[in-house]
């Protein structure tokens, strides 16, 4: 493969990672490799990975990526991405479920969606970030699931009830009720063994292994049935403390946010409603401050809650340790955002990471064919 010039200088150091799960352990690496100028590793043929399991996540491309999303998915995927053959799914098709009349918005926030995913730490010489749309298999396979599935089992998909309700919806399309169905070729078109996910997907990750096991029951064994990896730290409450977050909400804190817009958001954002004045003893429990200390700055929460229920710190002070933690995270991906923003190398990773999947996808395509006795050129021959 011949590379642009421009992707020749890209070299960002490793940073010294703190992020830890809530028992004090690290949920991704302390180290995130550096930039390469070479993507090797993408040219790679279907076989040449076989011996390492599989890992299939990614994003709708509906905006930029938020804490919420990091916590739920992002950090385990930089955190296994040299354990596993990963593939991110940038899931645009799945975005017009509910842009559909707005289509022209996804052009830029696919970009936003790759470079945020890059700027958290994945390696382009480890994982493939591929664009849906351009997997035609994907929508072959979802056509061939979507012929055992009920609809009565996607109406009672408590993940669809859920979002329905939150859009507004009364009357669902084909679409956004079949967004499971959707979701379970996105997994298996890859054959992958294991899906980083926020809890709210679950139902879905659990919906794609009936459908593996049915599918394998009918037509012989092709997929293996996914496992759902759902963080330590769980949803993560939106600062206005209502509900989780959102960016449709507004009330989230995003990974490309520069840092003033950062600490503003957190010097406003609701605490323990009990703690009036500055010496009213608090209550950690009901705090989401405290919650963001658990999943940011876990280090600084065993001193941290007996000195807020005794009253020795203040919200003030609480919020201006977790506006340092999140800077010292947020930092080093604004660095490396703005290398992977250089022209042509986004595209170049995304054209590459997208020829890779299609490789994969014609591959489990003709298996599937195969199983089902639909490869006709073959059985005619």
């Amino acid at each position: 493969m011949t590379l642009r010039s421009s992707r020749t200088d890209i070299n960002i150091r490793p940073y010294r990672e703190l992020h830890t799960d809530i028992k004090g352990e690290a949920i991704f690496p302390r180290t995130i490799p550096p930039i390469h100028h070479k993507i090797a590793k993408l040219n790679l043929q279907v076989t040449d990975l076989a011996p390492k399991k599989r890992i299939l996540t990614g994003d709708r491309p509906t905006g930029p990526l938020h804490l919420g999303h990091y916590v739920g998915s992002v950090a385990n995927r930089v955190r296994l991405q040299h354990e596993y053959d990963t593939f991110i799914i940038i899931a645009d098709v799945q975005a017009l479920t509910t842009n559909f009349d707005r289509p022209e918005r996804l052009a830029e926030d696919v970009r936003n969606v790759a470079l945020d995913n890059l700027a958290a730490g994945l390696d382009p010489n480890l994982v493939t970030i591929f664009i849906q749309s351009y997997i035609p298999e994907i929508a072959e396979l979802t056509i061939y699931f979507s012929m055992f599935v009920s609809v009565n089992a996607l109406r009672h998909n408590p993940t669809i009830k859920t979002e329905a309700k939150a859009y507004g919806y009364s009357d669902l399309t084909y679409g956004f009720l079949g967004y499971p169905v959707s979701q379970a070729a996105d997994i298996t078109f890859c054959r992958a063994h294991l899906v980083p996910v926020g809890a709210d997907q679950v139902p879905h990750v659990e919906q794609t292994r009936k459908i593996v096991r049915r599918f394998n029951e009918l037509y012989g064994e092709v997929f293996p049935e996914p496992e759902a990896l759902v963080s330590p730290v769980g949803r993560l409450v939106g600062l206005d403390g209502d509900a989780k977050m959102s960016k449709s909400l507004g009330n989230c804190i995003y990974l490309a946010e520069p840092p003033e817009s950062v600490a503003q958001k957190v010097r406003v954002a609701v605490t323990d409603p009990a703690r009036i004045r500055r010496y009213d003893l608090g209550h950690p429990e009901v705090c989401i401050i405290h919650d963001y200390q658990k999943a940011f700055n876990p280090g600084f929460v065993e001193e941290l809650e007996p000195a807020c229920r005794s009253a020795e710190i203040g919200c003030v002070d609480c919020k201006k340790r977790l506006i340092a933690a999140l800077e010292e995270l947020l930092a080093p991906m604004r660095e490396r955002r703005a290398q992977y923003e250089k022209p042509g190398v986004l595209d170049e990773i995304l054209r590459d990471g997208t020829a890779r999947a299609k490789r994969e996808a014609e591959a489990t395509l003709a298996l599937v064919r195969q199983a089902m006795k639909i490869d006709y050129w073959e059985r005619w021959g």
